[in-house]
């Protein structure tokens, strides 16, 4: 019994300086991504909130996609890039439709009609700092509702989730 411990304590003085840099290397993100808003004050969300839900006015949602949208790109990213993207406009999914009384104000309607929109622009940097590949785009789907995205999959902003990762899953080659 003292032989077989003796082996597995040797084993794992051999094995265990190794298996940090595997599971750094495992959970590093490959590339940097930073996401900044340009004038959030101003997205049509804000406006839309100061307009039909005075009460509601809340900017929570530019955190939770900035961290979706740092975490999903570094996927993508090969070692060493770094994408910055500047959010110019957001405008969520659904709408307040204030005709429908004081007691639905703060209740955002899912409809058809106000499909998700991200306008954003982006500079996708090499190791060196050369730009790689630099653009605007207007992610937009208005087909959201059915996209496969159903009422059960009850996380937050996941139709502007949706558009993102549509966007990211044609890689840094085609963003």
């Amino acid at each position: 019994m003292n032989r077989r411990l003796a082996m597995l304590s040797l084993l794992a003085l051999l094995v265990a300086p190794g298996v940090p840099a595997i599971a750094a290397q495992a959970t590093a993100p490959p590339g940097t991504v930073s996401v900044s808003y340009d004038h959030p004050e101003n997205f049509s969300e804000a406006r839309k909130e100061r307009g039909l839900a005075p009460t509601r006015e809340s900017d929570s949602y530019l955190k939770t996609l900035r961290e979706y949208m740092e975490k999903r790109a570094a996927r993508i990213l090969p070692p060493g890039d770094h994408l910055d993207i500047v959010v110019t406009d957001i405008d969520l999914a659904g709408s307040f439709e204030p005709w429908h009384g004081m007691q639905m104000q703060d209740v955002r309607i899912i409809r058809s009609i106000y499909p998700p929109r991200i306008d954003l622009h982006f500079r996708l940097l090499d190791a060196d700092g050369k730009v790689i590949r630099e653009g605007t785009r207007k992610l937009r789907d208005p087909g959201f509702l059915d996209s496969g995205i159903t009422a059960m999959q009850n996380t937050p902003l996941k139709y502007e989730k949706a558009l993102i990762d549509r966007w990211l899953s044609k890689g840094p080659d085609k963003l």
